[in-house]
């Protein structure tokens, strides 16, 4: 009975809890989930909690910056709400591609704003400025950096990342990145990418899958100096537990709204290439990087058909209301390399060739040369094989700041 009752009187006692006790109990279960499960950076608190004590921080965050409550990965709360609860000293948000909440269409001009769950400002880093003006980081002592990447070239938060810390390296302000699992890491493919064809979806000369955490790319960055004038800033990463390149790590949170699920995360790369052309890739329908297709293609040979409409992340899809012809990819196996088999049958069977490819092509290539190759019917061996050198280079750069070997 004794028992009982101090039982009680120690519930009693846990509901009289502070929400800042809750808070740190719950990010110190969630840095010890199960040892057989990934850890990511954020969730490992108790390392990186003293190198933001009583220090004005900056935070680039999204919807996907979050801390787990448990192994389930679906109970968790947004990093910048625990590290306000946690006593640290968050003074300004800075937001990528789609948004500090992850609601903007791919592309959309995103303005600053204000949050308003915490009040804190917003400063869009995909809009007005890719790279942070020097007035971003007024009174910052130090930038950490939580997105979830895919590991892909044309997936601008890496991007983002390069010139977070050009800003940060011009400040002498230090920069943490709280690394997170690569859903792409287990193979690299795809043509280095060409100076002459640099953009914010191509902006260093990797492939178009790299093999990489977030971490890893931000140390290749600093390390093979590609900041404007090599010059390097003062890089902590928060690593991965139990991580390796070949984990199947499906993302508990969509990193943008048209990669709803794993196998549109894996098909990305491949199917990305259609954004260039004249084809959808199911933005649009709720099978966006799993289908593509055309009005234009033959209905005998693409019997698989779509018809793209305003949704959530496609306020305009390409080919609105139109009956599209083309593949269903939600089956096929896991991808472990760039497939192009796609791209040169609907080039190849499509009835003005001309108009196929667009602008946009050779930026997502990163090559020029991969459009001229297709137009000219060189074989899709022979493409892959061009890529060898070049991938066989990257390779050994690579390997230099690998962390979970």
């Amino acid at each position: 009975m004794k028992y009982l009752f101090l039982c009680f009187i120690s519930l009693l006692a846990c509901n009289e809890t502070t929400k800042k006790n809750q808070v740190k109990d719950d990010s110190m279960v969630a840095a010890e989930v199960e040892k057989s499960a990934i850890v990511t950076g954020a969730n490992q608190t108790d390392v990186y909690l003293k190198l933001l004590e009583g220090k004005n921080v900056g935070v680039v965050a999204n919807q996907t910056s979050v801390i787990f409550k448990d192994e389930s990965e679906q109970n968790h709360t947004h990093l910048v709400d625990s590290l306000l609860a946690l006593g640290i000293k968050v003074t300004k948000v800075y937001s990528p591609e789609h948004g500090f909440r992850g609601t903007a269409d791919a592309g959309e001009y995103i303005e600053d704003g204000i949050d308003e769950k915490t009040g804190l400002p917003i400063f869009s880093l995909y809009g007005k400025n890719r790279k942070p003006p020097k007035e971003f980081l007024k009174d910052i002592d130090v930038m950490l950096f939580d997105v979830q990447d895919v590991g892909v070239r044309f997936y601008t938060y890496i991007s983002t990342l390069h010139y977070v810390m050009e800003t940060a390296a011009e400040l002498n302000i230090p920069v943490i990145i709280l690394d997170r699992p690569n859903p792409n890491g287990h193979y690299i493919d795809g043509p280095i990418l060409e100076s002459e064809v640099k953009s914010f979806v191509g902006m260093h000369p990797v492939p178009i899958v790299y093999g990489m955490t977030i971490g890893e790319y931000g140390k290749m960055i600093n390390g093979e100096k590609w900041l404007e004038n090599g010059i390097q800033c003062e890089l902590t990463v928060i690593p991965l537990r139990n991580y390796t390149y070949d984990s199947e790590y499906d993302l508990p949170i969509k990193p943008s709204p048209n990669l709803p699920n794993a196998t549109s995360i894996n098909l990305y790369p491949s199917v990305c290439f259609f954004e260039g052309t004249t084809l959808s890739c199911g933005r649009g329908t709720e099978m966006q990087f799993q289908v593509f297709g055309a009005p234009f293609l033959p209905k005998d040979k693409f019997d698989f058909s779509f018809t793209p409409e305003p949704n959530f992340g496609a306020k305009t899809p390409k080919h609105q209301g139109e009956e599209c012809y083309g593949r269903d990819l939600r089956n096929v196996e896991r991808l472990n390399e760039v497939k192009l088999d796609w791209l040169v049958e609907t080039y190849n069977s499509t009835p003005d060739q001309k108009t196929f490819f667009n602008d946009f092509f050779p930026k997502l290539a990163g090559t020029k040369m991969l459009q001229k190759q297709i137009e000219e019917g060189v074989s899709i061996e022979d493409i892959k094989e061009s890529w060898a050198s070049g991938l066989e280079s990257f390779a050994k750069t690579r390997a230099k700041y690998l962390m979970y070997n």
